[in-house]
């Protein structure tokens, strides 16, 4: 809590410190990790750093990543709930440490491809919404995924099963169970300490996506990937209620148009990412936006698509529920009338 002050502090000193229009309101936005890669450089910087245009608004936004103004990830609710900064980016693995029900579109064996992601996300929306207004002081804006997440690893694998005994670097407490279940050990380590940690085998694996691994230098340090999908790995932007509730209900709408353009073009850039860091890693062809590399592809098995698709049943819901109802009692029986239609799940 000391960190998080002392950076709170800093991200202060540094918003103020940013010299203001007169003509424009201006916003304080918290946005993604540099470290996240290409979505960050290429769609969220150029959106707030052209706020005023591309929402045709009198707003300007003051634009700095979360790990340029020295926070964490994990921090980013309680930022926004702060009032420090107006719009945050919030990785929703990292944030369900301070309330579980965040994590609910995105629990192992659930969002494993986009297509199921994005009905996933759809029908958690509105609930996703209603809980950050009444929890957080928050209004949900638009989200975005980073892509199915998968395995790296230093050393030869053939499936799942060899994981046994295997160190595995994970985002978050459903994968963490999902990984002890296939008795690995599983490690909480955050992004930009991954690669590190895996040159000097701190962990022997790693699950991320493909696009962030390229990017971040995991197959200078890796030499097997697997591409079987664990989850997708959300990032909602979110604005503070009471800064959200003083625009007109004109602004509001532009806003909220503007942010459903945002949405739609970064989900359809992350599949982009996704299927051409897919093929850099490995060195095929087209690799246009990664760096080549000569990864060698582990073929996925059924029976691995079957253990990570039985997950949500037999491990990541159960053990998500019990912890999310002790936080907020509708939880799981949110997630059962919204989320399980769409999964075919009772």
């Amino acid at each position: 809590m000391k960190k998080l002050k002392l950076a709170l502090v800093a991200a202060a000193a540094l918003a103020l410190a940013l010299p203001a229009p007169a003509q424009n309101t201006r916003l304080r936005v918290a946005g993604s990790l540099v470290s996240g890669g290409q979505i960050q450089q290429n769609k969220e910087q150029p959106f707030f750093e052209n706020f005023a245009k591309n929402t045709g608004l009198p707003i300007d936004a003051d634009y700095k990543p979360l790990d340029v103004l020295g926070m964490k990830d994990a921090d980013s609710l309680r930022v926004l709930k702060s009032g420090l900064f107006d719009i945050v980016a919030l990785r929703l693995a990292q944030v369900s440490r301070d309330d579980p029900f965040l994590l609910g579109p995105d629990i192992v064996g659930l969002s494993t491809d986009y297509d199921t992601a994005r009905k996933v996300v759809d029908a958690y929306r509105a609930p996703l919404d209603t809980r950050l207004q009444e929890r957080h002081g928050a209004k949900l804006l638009g989200t975005y995924p980073f892509g199915p997440q998968i395995m790296f690893c230093k050393t030869p694998i053939a499936g799942l099963a060899d994981l046994k005994g295997k160190k595995v670097r994970v985002s978050d407490q459903s994968l963490a169970r999902f990984i002890e279940r296939l008795d690995g050990i599983p490690v909480a380590l955050a992004f930009t300490e991954t690669q590190q940690a895996l040159e000097r085998g701190v962990v022997d694996c790693a699950i991320t996506g493909p696009s962030s691994a390229n990017s971040a230098g995991w197959p200078d340090v890796t030499t097997h990937v697997m591409p079987i999908g664990f989850q997708i790995h959300f990032v909602a932007y979110a604005i503070n209620l009471k800064k959200w509730n003083a625009l007109p209900p004109g602004q509001q709408a532009r806003m909220a148009a503007a942010f459903q353009q945002l949405e739609a073009d970064t989900w359809a850039y992350s599949r982009e990412l996704w299927d051409d860091a897919s093929r850099c890693n490995v060195g095929r062809d087209p690799c246009k936006l990664g760096k080549r590399y000569a990864m060698k592809e582990v073929p996925v098995k059924p029976a691995d698509q079957k253990l990570v698709r039985d997950a949500v049943g037999a491990v990541s819901l159960p053990l998500w529920a019990e912890v999310c109802d002790k936080s907020y009692d509708k939880c799981s029986a949110t997630w059962k009338q919204v989320v399980a239609p769409v999964v075919g799940l009772r």
